[in-house]
């Protein structure tokens, strides 16, 4: 009887051991075994330690390799140990067979017959490649060949695929109702049994084998084609819907304007969303069938709140035109000038009278709002509604004055001839 050793004994080691332990005699190494030189007193050695540790447990254990030692490894990639195995057995006799048992725990708890075992002879010569195919048959298991590369390949696509999905229901916290069909208690199955097991065997298994990062990026592209095929091209067959980065009177409605006149667009609605973060959001959505946001300036540079929204929303840039842009500072008509202590806009109208606002309102706060507050116009209607201190004045374009009765009380701000950049996006 050969004597078998199993190194690692979790949740598969268990499993292993279970499978084995009527046929051989079996050694366990667990984490805390100090006596590694009685353990490789074995004749064939099981790793079924976690895929990220195991290039350093057979460093550690390399010295005690013997020339007639078989070394069989259960890690659920197949192309990683077989490099590591390739690298430290390089001079030495050592045997080893690359195996990825297609179970687990769960799946083998009424037995093992009808389940599937990958197998590579790799290192082994053809008689201990034959006894573990023939073992593993009689054990009522599939035996199926293949290279490591292949093996690789094909798990990527279904049990990364599978692992990643439970992970997904996971996150999404689906959970059982009363009136769940059959296939939803399936997906209950999949999630629960991929979620057994902890995440760093799910972290390892899609870090460690090459093929399925591209997986996922398929299951991302995947996603958007169908999602994108349920929302409507049109809202509203009766006008097109456009949402702005801006209220009325914006410079983002000024330009959106101007854009929708020059393209003779006759029917549409503006939805005023006041930020970039609302108007991708509301794209992405498909709540809005366009969407206009500035990008850029030529005294500011890039609009920042656009490029972090840019980043988290994936849309398409249909158009890019530029606006000529002056900023006018307004207060509300019940309160003297002396009395204002702070201006209000957005960050970028700031850095676009950085000098300006020094040389005549040094002593004045200058301060962004916040949320929708952070748009000018936002600002402006706030103020108007006493939503703002009284003492407060906003510094933007000059149509919000007609628009919220507000008084202007300097002109032209900025700090050169200002010029900013605009973009028509879509889904």
């Amino acid at each position: 009887m050969k004597t078998v050793a199993i190194i690692g004994f979790g949740r598969f080691g268990k499993t292993l051991y279970r499978m084995i332990k009527d046929d051989f005699k079996i050694i366990i190494c667990r984490r805390q075994t100090k006596n590694l030189k009685k353990i490789y007193q074995a004749d064939v050695i099981f790793f079924c330690v976690p895929i990220d540790m195991f290039e350093k447990v057979i460093i550690k254990h390399k010295k005690y390799f013997r020339d007639d030692h078989l070394l069989i490894d259960v890690l659920s990639v197949k192309q990683y140990p077989q490099s590591v195995l390739k690298k430290q057995l390089k001079g030495r006799k050592t045997q080893a067979i690359l195996t990825h048992p297609m179970f687990g725990p769960d799946s083998s708890l009424h037995g093992f017959n009808g389940l599937t075992i990958m197998i590579n002879q790799f290192l082994a010569d053809n008689k201990n490649c034959r006894f573990w195919k023939e073992y593993f048959i009689k054990k009522g298991l599939i035996v199926v060949e293949m290279s490591a590369k292949e093996h690789d390949k094909l798990a990527a696509v279904s049990q990364g695929v599978t692992h990643f999905i439970g992970r997904l229901l996971e996150e999404f916290k689906f959970k059982p109702t009363v009136i769940d069909t059959l296939g939803a208690k399936k997906l209950q199955e999949v999630m629960g049994q991929t979620c057994k097991d902890n995440r760093r065997l799910f972290r390892n298994l899609q870090n460690f084998n090459p093929y399925t990062r591209q997986m996922r990026i398929k299951i991302g592209r995947a996603y958007d084609r169908l999602n994108h095929q349920l929302l409507l091209k049109r809202i509203n067959k009766n006008h097109i819907i456009y949402g702005i980065q801006g209220g009325k009177g914006s410079f983002n409605y000024q330009a959106a304007l101007s854009y929708l006149k020059k393209n003779q667009v006759k029917h549409f609605k503006i939805k005023y969303l006041y930020t970039s973060e609302k108007v991708l959001s509301s794209l992405w959505q498909g709540t809005l069938d366009y969407g206009f946001l500035a990008i850029n300036n030529n005294l500011a540079g890039v609009v920042d709140e656009s490029i972090r929204a840019i980043s988290r929303y994936k849309s398409k840039i249909i158009d890019r035109f530029s606006m000529e842009v002056k900023h006018f500072l307004m207060k509300r008509k019940d309160i003297d000038i002396k009395k204002i202590t702070t201006i209000i806009t957005h960050p970028q109208v700031i850095k676009q009278c950085q000098k300006t606002l020094a040389n005549r309102y040094s002593n004045y706060r200058l301060l962004s709002g916040q949320g929708d507050l952070i748009n000018t116009s936002g600002a402006a209607g706030a103020l108007a509604d006493e939503k703002l201190p009284k003492n407060y004045a906003v510094l933007g374009p000059k149509e919000l004055s007609e628009i919220y009765n507000l008084e202007i009380i300097d002109a032209n701000f900025q700090d050169d001839v200002s010029f900013t950049t605009f973009l028509l996006v879509s889904r």
